[in-house]
């Protein structure tokens, strides 16, 4: 019966919550956005998978720079600090 009560409790709450969406006009709303959605998705121009594979690239490479960048700049500033507090 626990289990017969939940499933009716849930059953109420969406059905309630789906009536009130309808009544307010809602839903004609979340599927017109969707609707209009997808058509602006159908206008993109999607890249190919070559010039997507190539930006794959251009990202990781970059990615791997500023890394090497960040880390560099962080053992230039580490030394200076070392430095600076042997000096004291």
């Amino acid at each position: 019966m626990n289990g017969l009560g939940t499933l009716i409790i849930w059953v109420v709450l969406i059905g309630g919550t789906f009536i009130y969406l309808w009544r307010k006009g809602l839903l004609l709303r979340i599927s017109r956005y969707v609707a209009e959605t997808r058509e602006e998705l159908r206008k993109c121009n999607w890249p190919t998978w070559e010039e997507l594979k190539g930006a794959t690239v251009v990202i990781l490479i970059t990615i791997f720079l500023l890394g090497f960048f960040t880390a560099g700049v962080d053992l230039l500033v580490k030394w200076g600090v070392d430095a600076i507090l042997q000096s004291i």
